[in-house]
């Protein structure tokens, strides 16, 4: 039940994608000089390792990060971030979204992270050891519900399931109603994968249906590899800060690019 692990998969497109803008909506958020609460419900463990053999085998960081980091330019939050952790950690060290987090907020910000795999979960704890992130050994969902309305009020919740449970896709709009029930200014940001058996369809439906205000952002992409299911991604966020449409736009430029390699800058 508790088998995946995002190393074979870190740096890949869909991470650029998800991490690009959250990158840009954390640098919205701590432009305003008021503190923040960040909520992490499926963390990982925080810090990849691009030549680790499990990244190796599957390539995708190759497609991934290593191929497309010109899609931001370099004083864009997310290439700010990844040179300041390759400083810290090497030059083939990959953020996950909790050190993308830690790396953007302020001392007076609070981070809770979440991570049910044991072994991901103290992963999790080492890299995050030297800053003020609390992690939690425990279900997300169950976390998020606990924390819902956080202190302080303003801030966002990051939703970024494996999917490893197909359950996953039925359940989280149950879940997101239930948080943005009890916290109706929070920013909410789900990712899902764009799959060809279309298994996200019917979640991204009734979340658009539940809350058709939102923002939905998909880009697609070629698979990692033949056969491999997963040709897109996708982010549907709750209270979008101002401006992340427009990012959303350049960056499904950038991405159009890779369905028509042909196309020049």
């Amino acid at each position: 039940m508790l088998s995946y692990q995002h190393m074979y998969h870190a740096g890949n497109l869909a991470d650029v994608h998800k991490h690009g803008l959250l990158s840009w909506i954390l640098a919205y958020l701590t432009a305003k000089d008021k503190p923040l609460c960040y909520i992490e419900t499926h963390a990982g463990r925080g810090l990849y390792d691009l030549d680790d053999h499990a990244a190796l085998k599957t390539g995708e960081a190759a497609q991934g990060i290593d191929r497309v980091a010109n899609f931001f330019p370099p004083a864009h939050p997310y290439s700010l971030v990844l040179r300041a952790q390759r400083d810290i950690s090497g030059p083939r060290a990959y953020p996950g979204s909790p050190l993308i987090a830690t790396q953007l907020l302020r001392p007076g910000d609070t981070l809770h992270l979440a991570e049910l795999h044991p072994g991901e979960f103290a992963a999790l704890e080492y890299a995050t050891s030297a800053t003020k992130a609390r992690c939690y050994h425990r279900d997300g969902f169950e976390l998020a519900h606990s924390l819902v309305p956080p202190t302080p009020r303003r801030g966002m919740i990051m939703i970024d399931p494996s999917y490893e449970q197909k359950s996953d896709y039925a359940e989280i709009p149950g879940h997101i109603s239930r948080i943005t029930r009890a916290w109706n200014v929070g920013l909410v940001v789900l990712w899902y994968p764009v799959l060809t058996s279309g298994a996200q369809a019917g979640m991204v439906r009734t979340l658009k249906n539940n809350r058709p205000e939102a923002f939905c952002h998909e880009v697609s992409f070629p698979p990692a590899r033949p056969g491999h299911g997963m040709v897109g991604s996708g982010l549907f966020v709750i209270n979008p800060p101002w401006g992340l449409a427009d990012e959303a736009a350049r960056l499904s430029a950038c991405f159009a690019k890779l369905q028509n390699p042909r196309e020049k800058d």
